[in-house]
Formats: structure tokens, sequence, C-alpha cells
């Protein structure tokens, strides 16, 4: 191959990774639904944060809002407050109950939650900044496999971002709404897992100080039988 070949090869390999690298980072500038620890269960409850980064070269993030199905039927979301923002949450009176993820009858589920910055704690301008908003919501949905959570972000310029796209046929759309994937609910108490009953820990450690008793009296028959064993060829090289 001619060094021609060779440095047009290069220029588009690099120019190819570059417009990658570009990219992965406006995909990771969405708003998304992130779990950090144990996936969400079906019927039960879990904590979301929601990741929101600033996009904009002139204005600032000063308000979100995350949308809740109400037929997902959630009765009851905390949040945990984020210094310098205020939360509200919302929650609407259907004309008929809705199932819940434990078959129970909810007819004021919550359907929004908003994050209002105070003056002089919006997002900076720019994209260097993101801000997360974590929630707490029960009792979770036992008929769905995904939890779509839309968004809306506000910039203090008046600009508003919606972050509702579903993806379709495998891509990306431009403003993908953030989604929490749930796991299988867990079947009996859920308890036998991480619990030891106090009959079970009596009955361990007992088991524990006898197999102790059990090897401590193993060494010292050993020790005798290797001081038995020693002091008999002793005696017989004598006895030659």
């Amino acid at each position: 191959m001619s060094n021609n070949r060779v440095m047009r090869a290069t220029v588009l390999a690099a120019t190819f990774g570059a417009v990658g690298l570009l990219g992965a980072g406006v995909a990771s500038a969405h708003v998304t639904a992130n779990i950090y620890g144990n996936q969400p269960q079906k019927g039960g409850s879990g904590t979301i944060v929601f990741r929101v980064p600033n996009e904009e070269q002139d204005a600032g993030t000063n308000k979100v809002e995350i949308d809740f199905k109400p037929e997902y039927a959630i009765s009851t979301v905390r949040y945990k407050p984020v210094p310098g923002w205020t939360a509200q949450v919302e929650k609407a009176q259907l004309p008929a109950p809705v199932k819940n993820g434990k078959n129970l009858d909810v007819t004021n589920p919550v359907t929004k939650i908003t994050f209002t910055a105070q003056p002089g704690s919006a997002l900076a301008k720019g994209d260097a900044e993101f801000q997360e908003f974590e929630i707490s919501a029960s009792t979770l949905p036992s008929n769905v496999d995904e939890l779509a959570l839309p968004a809306i972000q506000t910039y203090d310029n008046g600009l508003v971002v919606h972050w509702d796209q579903a993806e379709t046929g495998g891509a990306e759309p431009e403003h993908p709404a953030p989604t929490v994937q749930l796991a299988a609910a867990a079947t009996g108490s859920g308890h036998s897992d991480m619990s030891v009953s106090p009959a079970a820990e009596s009955s361990s450690t007992t088991s524990d100080n006898t197999a102790r008793w059990l090897g401590g009296a193993g060494l010292v028959v050993g020790a005798l039988g290797l001081g038995i064993g020693g002091g008999a060829v002793l005696r017989s090289r004598k006895a030659k």
C-alpha cells in the first residue's frame, strides 16, 4: 500500500472515530432514569434517580417535571431534598379506580412531580453541569416490564424540551423518555435470604462451637500421636 493510501485510511479512521465520540457525547446528554442498587421489583417499591444535564449554551435549567401514567396506579412518591430546589408531588382524582401492583384499588394516583430551582440555583448555562433528583415510588405496577417516565425540562430563557419519545425499530429518538426496567416479583416472603431466625442462629452457633471443639481435640490427639510415634522411634534406635 502506498504512503498516500495509508495516510488516507488513517485520516478516515480518525474522522469516523471523532464522529463516534461526538455521537456518544450527545446521547449521554439525555435526561435519564437510573437505578443505583437493586432493580425495582414489580408490585414493590423502588428508588429512581433522574439525571438532568444542561444542554443549552445560552440558558440554564430551572425546572424539571416527571410524569407518571395514571394506569401505573403509583400512590406514593417521596423525594430526596435537593439544596436550592423545591419539589411538589401532584395527584389526580380518577373517575374510576385502577388496580395497583398489589391488586388494590387506587383512585388518586401520583401523576407528576415537579422540581423548581430557587433564584440563583438553576443549572448553569452550557453543557458542564447536571443535577440528580432522587425519588422513591410505590406501589410499582405488576403488569408492565418497563416504566416510561416522560420528563419536561425547562430553561430560564423559556425553552421547554419534552423527553417523551419512545424507541421504535431499535433506533434511539432525539428526545427519548427516561425508562426503568422492572424485575420479576420475588416469590415467598422475600426475607429468607437476608434474615436468620434466632433458633437458626443458635443452632449455627452451637454447630460452630462443636466443630471448633472437635477440631481442637483432633489437634491434641494428633500431637499425642506424633509424640508417641517419636518416642517409639528413639527407643528403637537405642535398642539397635
